[in-house]
């Protein structure tokens, strides 16, 4: 089990890697942190002044004037399972869509109008097809 674990890991590398190749954009550092909804809350309360539960939050480190993207993915496994419920998918589907959500930010898409919103969804769509899961 712990080999196919690491070869799906490798893989989702890869891939995550050739979202940033095919975006034109260059990745010097990515790092995912899974937690928990409580963990993730906090987080928001403490860094966006947000008071509610969200499945991702990426931060952005890249230093100024450097063009490798330096960036933290957090994600809130108790959201990814509630929003696999929610929306009929597979908490494995869900958890790459909001891999390839943060992934999509950190290449300069964002989700905050409805145009924005569809413009994401397509491109989240489009890379778990890509990747096999759709």
């Amino acid at each position: 089990q712990k080999t196919a674990t690491l070869k799906l890991r490798k893989k989702l590398r890869l891939f995550i890697t050739s979202i940033f190749k095919f975006e034109k954009k260059s990745l010097s550092n990515l790092s995912f942190v899974f937690c928990s909804d409580s963990y993730l809350l906090e987080i928001n309360k403490n860094f966006l002044q947000h008071n509610f539960f969200t499945d991702i939050i990426t931060f952005d480190l890249t230093p100024n004037g450097q063009k490798e993207i330096e960036a933290e993915i957090y994600i809130s496994v108790d959201r990814v399972r509630e929003n696999a419920k929610t929306f009929k998918t597979s908490t494995q589907q869900e958890i790459h869509r909001v891999i390839f959500h943060g992934v999509l930010h950190l290449c300069g898409y964002a989700d905050k109008s409805v145009p924005q919103k569809a413009k994401m969804t397509q491109k989240e769509n489009s890379n778990l097809k890509r990747y096999g899961l759709k």
